[in-house]
């Protein structure tokens, strides 16, 4: 217990001598976009912007992988755990999220076998455990969680497990990244890069963005001190007119990242086109199963009928993921909208934005 106190008071002397060089260096205006939603719950809770100068402002990004869900997904996932027969499997963040018409939430209210599960191989277990029923995992999130189900499916595979299989909604982020420089109205001068992401991608991931926009990009860590030192290389590279492509999370990311889940990754999925909430459709944005793996591929083996897909009425969750609005300005924020009756996905998850700031900055840590 002494030795964990110790490293908080020199972690907490770190942040502070950080944020003193920030406050003495920054003179020119920044705009930067956290894109991991980490990283946003990470800064609000350590009310690390109240340590910044006004000259560096904080922009939340498209980092929470249930907030860029499609609504058509969602309304997919929702028709999928209505089919007779069907065990559908998913993380806790996807339950509340509201389709067009319903949610997984209220299905299971409902009397549909819908289970969270900790991890995409607890879906095996039950596969096997059920094998006159068909078991369906929704698969939500970036690089960081899709080589585990990547080697899940591989995992069916070898078991003959043919009563399983994925609906793939996987996304990957340097491909975001491009998009949203291509949005006019997003304004943003420098980038911090998610940690956990550039563990498995590696920071050369983003040198082809790097190298066509010339901006500062970082790769940050999770900590105060691990975002103040990425912001203070932002602030380095702006006050110098030299941006670069840098690695403040060295314990963690490499150049290269992690080849191994990168392989497993690359033999079960191939880059599509997909659509982010908020952000259209993107190219090579997606992961769809390989033809080798197809037979384990919910899209191609369920037929749904599914309905326009609606955004919920007043939520400004899309603007909110490109960073050109913040919470506040989202009429329901606070009042309809709330952690215990989230209105769009930016409140359910506990990676969102709304989430985050309703918890936080209400408080008055933001």
């Amino acid at each position: 217990m002494a030795l964990k106190h110790a490293q908080e008071y020199r972690d907490a002397g770190i942040a502070r001598h950080l944020a003193t060089q920030i406050r003495a260096r920054s003179r020119k205006p920044v705009r930067m976009m956290e894109v991991c939603g980490t990283h946003t719950v990470s800064i609000f809770r350590s009310g690390l912007r109240s340590l910044l100068p006004e000259t560096l402002t904080l922009i939340s990004g498209p980092g929470c992988p249930v907030c860029v869900t499609d609504q058509a997904d969602i309304d997919a996932f929702v028709a999928l755990a209505r089919q007779p027969g069907v065990i559908a499997t998913t993380f806790g963040d996807l339950m509340r999220v509201p389709g067009t018409e319903s949610s997984l939430q209220r299905e299971r209210a409902a009397g549909r076998d819908v289970r969270i599960v900790y991890s995409a191989f607890d879906t095996l277990k039950i596969a096997r455990e059920n094998p006159d029923r068909q078991v369906v995992f929704f698969g939500v999130g970036f690089e960081t969680t899709t080589p585990t189900v990547a080697a899940t499916i591989m995992a069916a595979a070898e078991a003959c497990l043919e009563n399983f299989s994925v609906w793939s909604a996987h996304k990957t982020v340097p491909p975001a990244l491009e998009a949203l420089m291509q949005m006019p109205e997003v304004a943003v001068d420098a980038f911090l890069l998610p940690g956990h992401v550039s563990v498995v991608i590696g920071t050369e991931a983003y040198r082809p963005f790097f190298q066509r926009h010339r901006m500062p990009c970082v790769v940050a860590g999770f900590e105060p001190a691990d975002l103040l030192a990425a912001i203070a290389m932002i602030v380095d590279q702006v006050e110098s007119g030299a941006p670069a492509l840098a690695n403040a999370y060295p314990r963690a990311v490499t150049d290269g990242g992690n080849p191994r889940a990168r392989e497993v990754m690359d033999r079960v999925f191939a880059p599509v086109d997909a659509p982010w909430r908020g952000l259209g459709v993107i190219a090579g944005s997606g992961l769809e199963l390989v033809p080798a793996f197809d037979r384990f591929n919910a899209r191609h083996r369920f037929a749904l009928e599914l309905p326009i897909p609606v955004e919920p009425r007043g939520c400004i969750c899309g603007r909110i993921l490109t960073g050109t609005k913040r919470p506040p300005e989202c009429p329901l924020f606070g009042t309809r909208c709330t952690p215990m009756n989230p209105v769009g996905p930016c409140m359910v998850s506990s990676e969102g934005t709304c989430a985050a700031y309703y918890r936080y900055a209400r408080s008055g840590r933001d």
